[in-house]
């Protein structure tokens, strides 16, 4: 269906799906299309048992089938992926990006809400997101075979029955033999818990002390289980793996004899619970550098990597660089870039900087302009430096890439993706060396011959997006403008093809890219009563946040004018697309007064749907 709100629906005598999320060939779709494509397919399978046969009681118990099902489609596409460790990358990226921000802000609730006014707005991050990541606590806790038994007996006990989230833990606890009550407040507990560490090691007693403390919103200390292992500070080498402490106190300190010498802990391995952890040692980035360089754990070797660039970007856009921090991430990013490996998506994965919205979760106030201008600065110091491995990477991939292929065939396995990812996320550097006429040139020409040159929808869209913020010189802008066109009449009216056309052009990098989007407004083929089209303009722009958070606030005014005339026409599409509008506390008063005027204008609209006045109400206050 192409008009549909939602991804997918998993009636049981009858799935839907949005057209976006089963219909795809390699000229219209990406790898993300097809991976996202396979998992939403994945998911409403899934649902047969969690959500249809075993159902829930009442609205309120929705992550009963919605975490559990997220958790098992995630597990079914790091299968699908041959990298469990590419999937949790991925999906830790995505619940950073969305769901901590939504537990920072007025729409923050606990997996189980306990009062809604529309329930169409608790089909959220958290409840989905955050569900699963509860879910995985589970296994976490009790091991493969553990969380496998709790499951089995779930489906005993409760096959054609409508139950509750607490009949799941009480099946995971029966199952164990173990007690589960103090986890159980995972339900009950919103916001996102932050997890302190400190260390030290005792040369005398062979002893190294590893203390825990957490912070959250409720009056009792959670169960939290914090995955740890431990390597030698000389070697590198890890001397305890993977052990799973149990932190159930507001601090606990937990020993590790035996050791004869000094180690470094990697703490929250394959990110272990849904927490923001926060390290107290005298040298953090000397740390990171030590993991990102050692850590046998896929994942926070990837953390460490990515905790140096945006400690390195942060100093960068407070004015506060060491040399230290520079040289921390020029070596990560070298001796990464010159790795001898097939395991192409972890290579790009550790390359790419964190996201704007990933860095904002580490500010009290976020200035979207400052840091999206600090951001490119590191990127292009590190692209300048490096801009002739980062070609010669880029070339010899792209060879790789053409004696593999045939023609129109694109390969859909995980290595073939994981070229397509790392070469496109090398593209992305190189054309951001643009400061004179001849890098905006060399960066034009190289971006258009891929896109010319490129059969598949990744490809040809990864050369767009770089070329659709590309300014300047005559030669340039005609290449930039030539491209979208070509890309547009190649669309032949293909839907999901225009769709992407629509959303490269609203998150491009151009200082006037918002009258750009209201003359798109206008397009014959835009509309703002197909959910799928509305979200690929106006709500993509909204993610622009440099530019959708300009100062003059005429961002928010274009943003709440869009949300009134949707309220009309689909309230559950006008109550999403308020998300960036109610986040107005993260930043300055300027802009945050800016933002509750907007806000106040919808909340007095008049007539306003449930939907939305739930979430601007709830916004303002």
């Amino acid at each position: 269906v192409n008009d549909f709100n939602m991804g997918a629906m998993e009636n049981k005598g009858l799935n839907v799906f949005n057209t976006a999320l089963t219909l795809a060939d390699p000229k219209s779709a990406t790898d993300a299309d097809y991976e996202r494509i396979e998992a939403v397919i994945g998911h409403e399978y899934f649902h047969n048992w969690t959500g249809n046969r075993v159902t829930c009681r009442d609205w309120f118990q929705l992550t009963l089938k919605e975490g559990l099902t997220v958790y098992r489609e995630q597990e079914f596409s790091g299968d699908m992926m041959n990298s469990h460790t590419v999937k949790r990358i991925e999906d830790v990226n995505g619940l950073r990006a969305r769901q901590f921000a939504e537990d920072a802000g007025p729409m923050s609730h606990p997996i189980r809400p306990e009062s809604y006014i529309s329930m169409d707005n608790f089909y959220t991050s958290t409840v989905y997101s955050k569900g699963a990541e509860v879910i995985r606590m589970y296994r976490t806790l009790l091991g493969k075979n553990g969380f496998r038994k709790g499951m089995d007996l779930y489906f005993e006990r409760y096959d054609g029955s409508a139950v509750t989230c607490d009949d799941f833990l009480d099946a995971m606890a029966d199952a164990n033999d173990v007690d589960l009550r103090q986890f159980g407040r995972w339900y009950s507990t919103n916001g996102t818990p932050m997890v302190k560490y400190e260390s030290k090691y005792d040369e005398g007693s062979e002893t190294f002390y590893l203390t825990l403390s957490q912070y959250n919103n409720s009056d009792k200390p959670l169960h939290i289980p914090v995955a740890v292992g431990l390597l030698d500070k000389v070697s590198g080498k890890e001397v305890v793996s993977t052990k799973v402490l149990n932190l159930i106190e507001k601090e606990q300190t937990f020993e590790f004899p035996g050791l004869d010498g000094d180690v470094l802990p990697s703490v929250l391995r394959d990110f272990s619970a849904p927490v923001k952890l926060v390290g107290s040692t005298s040298d953090e980035e000397g740390d990171w550098a030590f993991l990102a360089a050692y850590d046998l754990d896929g994942f926070n070797r990837w953390e460490a990597g990515q905790k140096l660039y945006s400690n390195f970007i942060l100093q960068t856009m407070n004015g506060e660089q060491s040399g230290k921090a520079e040289e921390y991430v020029f070596e990560a990013f070298e001796r990464t870039l010159a790795l001898d490996t097939n395991d192409y998506s972890i290579q790009a994965y550790a390359l790419a900087m964190p996201s704007e919205s990933t860095l904002a979760e580490d500010l009290d106030v976020v200035d979207p302009v400052a840091l999206h201008k600090a951001r490119g600065g590191v990127k292009k110091a590190i692209a300048f430096k490096y801009y002739e491995d980062i070609k010669a990477k880029y070339d010899e991939l792209a060879a790789i890439m053409q004696s593999s292929s045939s023609g129109d065939d694109i390969q859909l396995d995980a290595k073939s993706i994981g070229q397509r990812r790392l070469r496109n996320l090398l593209l992305e550097y190189l054309c951001s060396v643009n400061e004179t006429p001849e890098e905006r040139e060399a960066a034009s020409v190289l971006a258009m011959n891929q896109f010319e040159s490129s059969y598949g929808m990744t490809d040809r869209y990864s050369a767009l997006s770089n070329l659709v913020s590309m300014d300047g010189e005559e030669s340039v802008v005609a290449r930039r403008d030539a491209a979208l066109q070509i890309f547009y009449d190649d669309a032949y009216g293909d839907a999901l093809i225009l769709n992407k056309w629509f959303t490269v052009q609203a998150l491009a990098d151009l200082p006037d890219v918002l009258d750009r989007v209201k003359t798109l407004v206008d397009h014959p083929e835009f509309t703002l009563s197909n959910p799928n089209r509305c979200r690929s303009l106006i709500s993509a722009f909204s993610t622009n946040a440099a530019h959708f958070h300009s100062e003059d606030g005429d961002g928010y005014k274009f943003l709440s004018d869009m949300i009134a005339k949707v309220d009309k026409l689909n309230p559950q599409v006008s109550s999403r697309m308020s998300g960036e509008l109610i986040q107005w506390k993260r930043y300055s008063k300027a802009r945050g007064d800016l933002m509750k005027g907007e806000l106040r204008r919808l909340v007095d609209m008049k007539p306003i749907s449930d939907d939305l006045f739930e979430v601007m109400s709830r916004g303002l206050k």
